[in-house]
């Protein structure tokens, strides 16, 4: 059957907005006419037009309409106070109009519309992000194109603020939308750059592709600039490029405490590219290629980004996924040879999920790997990188495979227990490194078992409330646990091994149990059983379930303890508090206790009792010397991030970074915020006072469109360099 035409509907506005004045409809059915007054509304598809006054040709589905008019059509809007549409054709006179698909919005006066390619035109028109009646600042053209949804031309633009002309376009286009092209720019002076001005353009081209480009100049320091292009390949994934070049005047002034080594060139440069697709179903492929010049260039001029990830990696991946099994082929080819890398290329491993044996109670998983495996060494020597004559240290082809086989039961509907047993065996071709060769292959089995019990009480209290702790009724978990693992003595030691996959110190506790140990040439003798204990303590708020307390404990008891080891391993506590829902407590502990001494602590307190304000404090120690299977520098820190609303218009926040162990403050930041109605707008102060170096100062000024933000919301929190334009 033929799709039904869409009709056109008037009626009073009354009818729909209840309240109002009555209106009235007169209906000529001969005409085919209809006539309202004192607020009429008017529906064809999903379009409505409203105003005061309007004569409707229901066959053609012309409207003529006066008085406050207004005319919805999918997500763009039309204003005004005469205008004549035509709902079938969708053509548009207008005397005097406004439009708009936030964030942008136009206006003008002899508006015409064009249904064969929806194109509108205008005379003495305007665009701005000022969603108000009056804007404080707009584009003003002599003519101006429209194209809903997509675009608008201008032609002779004038940018006035507040009424005074500022800036000329000959020729003006700006997409609808928050996928708008614009310009950043962040003028500022830092100590050790000198007066500096970062200008970014930000460009779209449809849902095809988008980027920035940088042109940036430091006064002490020269010119850098470079593209960034991200695209948007559908089921082929996405795609970002980042290239960025540096002229530097002065190379060999390092920004940060880390000592001299080597000359830095002037040329400076980074090289970013990074790519993600799922072509098919379980199908993931990635690749990320990382190239610096030198290895400060990320800290001297992207702070941010280094602090998150000092030395990044090349690789690429591809992972393929079925109900019980993985395979995944892995390449780190080594690219800036200032980094210590295991280079593998490839490592391909398979992986088999826990799956039930056909109809027996066992469960079965596996992992399975092969490659090609070589050790480097950074070629530098300074603070962070070991002393090294730049060869590789060692490289061989290796082939791994791992089975096991587990037998859970369930014991009184309560206990569980169970039982495991593995094995593993692994070959190693002929060695060849700068210090150690080898001729012959070498070959380890590795044989282990263990028992893995638990279980889960908890206990219900309806009638349990507390307002000071907004407890309204509560729940107890408790889960005990104990993990025995047992593993003899390899067929080969650990010293005639290479050690790609070795083991690396760690601030939290390794696993025990395998395949989730994952240091496959560490592996070694292990008696151990460690316990755990789990509570969580639950209570309603604002009819959610919420964790007033969630608390984890582990500790390892050493059986057979190895040579330098004591019997108990450390004691591992992390909880998370929150007495209030605005109040958060975070902890983090590792306390020997056989010395008595800590390890390891940190702790946060989080304050957000409204969108007023906010305050986060923490404390971060990290005790100095040899344990958790690494040699550690002593770290006493304390930070603090405050953020407060003083009104609908201004802001500040600050964040100070405390080195406790010198009584050195050494890091702040300080910033106003300024609302500006259709920007925002903040001042940056900051010091870095490290020790050995001049204390380094930074202002800066950023300024940034609402409709097209520079950060999005929360990332000057997290990232508070990007204030400050790194």
């Amino acid at each position: 059957m033929a799709q039904e035409q869409a009709a056109v509907e008037v009626q009073a506005l009354s009818q729909i907005l209840p309240g109002m004045v009555e209106g009235k409809v007169d209906y000529d059915m001969a005409a085919g006419t209809a006539t309202g007054t004192n607020g009429v509304f008017v529906r064809y598809g999903d379009a409505v037009l409203t105003a005061d006054n309007a004569s409707v040709d229901i066959k053609s589905g012309e409207v003529l309409a006066d008085g406050h008019v207004r005319i919805e059509s999918a997500d763009q809007l039309w204003v005004g106070d005469h205008i004549r549409y035509n709902f079938k054709t969708r053509q548009m006179q207008s005397e005097q109009f406004r439009t708009g698909k936030s964030p942008v919005f136009a206006g003008g006066v002899e508006l015409t519309g064009d249904r064969s390619n929806n194109v509108y035109t205008a005379k003495s028109a305007y665009v701005t992000t000022d969603d108000v009646s009056d804007p404080g600042y707009r584009v003003r053209a002599s003519r101006i194109i429209v194209v809903p949804g997509k675009y608008v031309r201008m032609w002779n633009a004038v940018v006035y603020a507040e009424g005074v002309p500022v800036f000329y376009f000959p020729f003006y286009q700006r997409n609808l939308g928050v996928r708008a092209n614009n310009f950043t720019t962040t003028p500022g002076y830092r100590s050790r750059y000198g007066g500096y001005l970062l200008n970014t353009y930000n460009w779209y081209l449809g849902d095809v592709a988008d980027g920035k480009v940088h042109v940036d100049y430091r006064s002490k320091r020269g010119a850098g600039l470079g593209p960034d292009l991200n695209f948007h390949l559908d089921r082929w994934g996405e795609l970002a490029l980042q290239y960025y070049y540096l002229n530097d005047d002065r190379p060999n002034t390092s920004t940060n405490n880390i000592p001299q080594y080597g000359n830095i060139p002037e040329n400076r440069q980074r090289f970013y590219a990074g790519w993600q697709a799922t072509p098919a179903t379980n199908l993931n492929l990635k690749a990320l290629i990382n190239y610096e010049s030198d290895p400060l260039v990320m800290h001297d001029y992207f702070e941010g980004a280094y602090r998150n990830n000092p030395q990044p990696y090349t690789f690429f991946e591809a992972n393929k996924y079925w109900d019980n099994w993985s395979l995944d082929a892995l390449a780190t080819p080594r690219v800036n040879d200032f980094f210590s890398q295991v280079e593998r290329l490839p490592d391909v491993k398979l992986t088999g999920f826990r799956q039930q044996i056909l109809d027996t109670p066992f469960y079965y998983d596996s992992e399975s790997s092969a490659g090609w495996y070589r050790t480097y060494l950074a070629n530098m020597t300074n603070g962070y990188y070991p002393q090294t004559n730049g060869f590789y240290t060692d490289s061989a082809a290796r082939a791994d495979t791992y089975h096991q086989v587990t037998l859970p039961w369930t014991f009184f509907h309560w206990l569980n227990v169970a039982p495991r047993v593995g094995g593993r065996f692994s070959y190693y071709s002929a060695r060849a490194a700068a210090f150690t060769n080898s001729t012959e292959d070498t070959f380890r089995g590795v044989f282990n078992t263990g028992v893995r019990t638990s279980f889960k009480a908890s206990q219900l209290w309806t009638d349990a409330t507390n307002s000071f702790l907004e407890i309204n009724g509560l729940r107890h978990i408790i889960e005990p646990s104990a993990d025995y693992v047992f593993v003899p003595h390899n067929s080969t030691p650990i010293p005639e091994l290479p050690q790609f996959d070795g083991q690396n110190p760690s601030l939290l506790l390794d696993p025990i149990s395998f395949p989730d140990y994952n240091s496959i040439d560490a592996i070694d003798a292990q008696n151990v059983i460690r316990f755990g204990l789990r509570n969580v303590l639950q209570t309603k708020r604002a009819g959610q379930m919420d964790d007033l307390l969630n608390w984890n404990l582990l500790m390892d008891l050493r059986l057979d303890p190895a040579h330098g080891q004591s019997r108990l391993n450390d004691l591992y506590s992390q909880l998370r508090f929150r007495p209030r829902h605005w109040l958060t407590a975070e902890s983090q502990l590792r306390f020997d206790t056989e010395t008595g001494e800590m390890n390891l602590a940190y702790h946060q307190l989080t304050f957000s009792p409204s969108d007023r304000w906010s305050w986060g404090l923490g404390h971060w120690y990290l005790r100095g010397g040899d344990w958790g299977n690494g040699s550690w520098e002593e770290r006493d820190f304390i930070n603090s991030t405050l953020f407060f609303r003083v009104n609908n218009n201004w802001g500040f926040r600050t964040t100070h970074n405390f080195n406790a162990k010198n009584g050195r403050l050494q890091d702040q930041f300080y910033t106003v915020y300024r609302d500006l109605r259709s920007f925002t707008a903040a001042l940056t102060f900051r010091v870095v006072d490290e020790i050995g170096r001049d204390p380094d100062y930074t202002i800066a000024f950023t300024i940034s469109l609402k409709a097209n933000p520079a950060y999005g919301v929360g990332e000057d929190t997290v990232n508070p360099y990007r204030l400050v334009g790194e």
